[in-house]
């Protein structure tokens, strides 16, 4: 059985046809049973009336749709959905239709081969240089905070197997990141080429604001290198003041009439105190993220579920 995750944010109108290019496509390969979960991430629009809408039409009792009492992000949506999943492998893409549904038996193969996780590597984008540049961000700091192969490729499309899904949902901390999830789990990661479509309605969810958060998630959830940088940083800016206090007394005493530099000590000062600030914030980050989480706050809240209208 092949399970399909997918994380819903103003998707009324792609959502259906990204759901039929699923059935259809699975129609084709023949050889195996699919399920699909939908999750509403706190949809402003009608996404959820849409998400019911298909359900109802669906034979099958294939579709499990999920609503989300608020927003609470993409990580946090896939989630849930891999935790009502019941297939062998699975699968999670975007419902914006980018993600090529009708390629989903590259990465079965992938995983048929011996892979446990395999990625959808495109060969060119379709998104705008903005979201390209919060991808490559994230991109660099997987490989810099988490240990990522260089070569490989991370995107929202892709294929694991039921060991590492199973691994995964294990995580109860109030800030989940998928991708750190994946590669704590397991490194038997594959990609796999595929097409990505460009987008033909709507525009991405992701803000600058939003982008930001993600990868401040990603390198304070699964790694604490920041805080290594930190004191590294520290001391080496330590060393340099006191060679420069030895280096201010030596030329004092040479040079006595010298002026000792206002602008040039005020400057220091500013670095200084800005630096100083910065690793205090990034401390209280993770003061903050564990004070959060030891307080339990939830990873997401349900609403309801397609389920409960038919047990009703």
């Amino acid at each position: 059985m092949i399970s399909f995750v997918i994380p819903c944010y103003r998707s009324e109108k792609t959502v259906g046809s990204v759901v039929k290019e699923i059935a259809d496509t699975m129609d084709k390969l023949g050889k195996y049973a699919y399920e699909v979960i939908l999750v509403n991430d706190g949809s402003p629009d009608n996404t959820w009336d849409t998400i019911c809408d298909i359900t109802k039409k669906d034979s099958g009792n294939r579709i499990l749709g999920i609503n989300f009492a608020k927003n609470f992000g993409q990580h946090a949506a896939i989630m849930a959905g891999l935790h009502h999943v019941k297939g062998d492998y699975v699968v999670c893409l975007d419902d914006d239709g980018q993600t090529p549904a009708d390629e989903v038996d590259r990465l079965l193969k992938a995983l048929e081969d011996g892979a446990d996780v395999a990625y959808a590597r495109y060969g060119r984008k379709q998104h705008s240089f903005f979201r390209n540049f919060g991808t490559y961000m994230n991109e660099t700091m997987a490989t810099v905070m988490l240990g990522k192969p260089k070569e490989l490729y991370v995107s929202s499309y892709f294929a694991a197997r039921r060991f590492v899904v199973d691994e995964m949902i294990k995580y109860e901390s109030s800030y989940p990141y998928v991708i750190g999830l994946v590669l704590r789990t397991t490194k038997n990661i594959v990609n796999v080429d595929v097409n990505h479509r460009r987008r033909e309605v709507g525009e991405s969810g992701y803000s600058f604001a939003k982008l930001f958060a993600l990868w401040i998630n990603g390198f304070t959830a699964f790694s604490i290198k920041p805080l290594r940088i930190a004191t590294f940083t520290g001391t080496v800016f330590a060393i340099l003041g006191f060679l420069y206090g030895v280096y201010t007394i030596i030329k004092k005493f040479v040079y006595p009439i010298a002026p000792m530099g206002y602008a040039a000590l005020m400057s220091a000062v500013i670095f200084m105190g800005g630096m100083l600030m910065l690793m205090l914030g990034m401390v209280g980050e993770y003061v903050g993220r564990l004070y959060i989480s030891q307080n339990k706050n939830p990873q997401y809240v349900i609403r309801e579920t397609t389920e409960d209208d038919i047990k009703r």
